[in-house]
């Protein structure tokens, strides 16, 4: 059931959105993967690159 819904969600996005959520998912992804490697977890440049990038594009356009 939970599919079904996701698959509902994601109907309306455009190639965009698909593309951003893609890439943040695999962000969150690689994230986890450290953390269960019990290491404590650091911003690598590539994370820092990430977020500021994902923050810029969630910023109104007013802001910008």
């Amino acid at each position: 059931m939970t599919h079904a819904f996701a698959l509902l969600r994601l109907l309306p996005m455009s190639d965009r959105d698909e593309d951003a959520e893609i890439l943040a998912l695999s962000h969150q992804i690689m994230v986890l993967e450290r953390q269960l490697r019990q290491d404590r977890p650091r911003f690598t440049p590539s994370d820092r690159a990430f977020l500021a990038s994902w923050v810029a594009g969630r910023r109104p356009a007013a802001a910008r």
